[in-house]
């Protein structure tokens, strides 16, 4: 039996956002750096697997969609801040 299907929505809203911020040249472009922005803003956000994306969006409510994108939006603007401050942080150290 395959899970491929099978993966957390906010995965998906994460790097959207961070996509946008990109776009409008908001953050820092390194690989390494989106990476570990992404991770941390993921640990802060509950985990949400669907099947496909259609599926959850289908069913939420408008505010229960604006509540998310804030909540995403709030842990990728926390996530770059502690990103940047402990990749500084290291320079100075290291």
């Amino acid at each position: 039996m395959a899970f491929d299907n099978i993966h957390n929505y906010y995965e998906f809203l994460v790097v959207r956002r961070l996509n946008d911020m990109l776009e409008a040249e908001f953050i820092d472009i390194d690989p390494a750096f989106l990476e570990d922005v992404a991770c941390v803003s993921l640990n802060q956000l509950p985990s949400r697997y669907v099947k496909h994306d259609v599926d959850l969006v289908y069913y939420m409510s408008q505010d229960e969609r604006e509540k998310i994108d804030y909540e995403v939006h709030k842990a990728v603007t926390a996530a770059i801040e502690y990103v940047n401050q402990h990749r500084h942080d290291h320079e100075n150290t290291g």
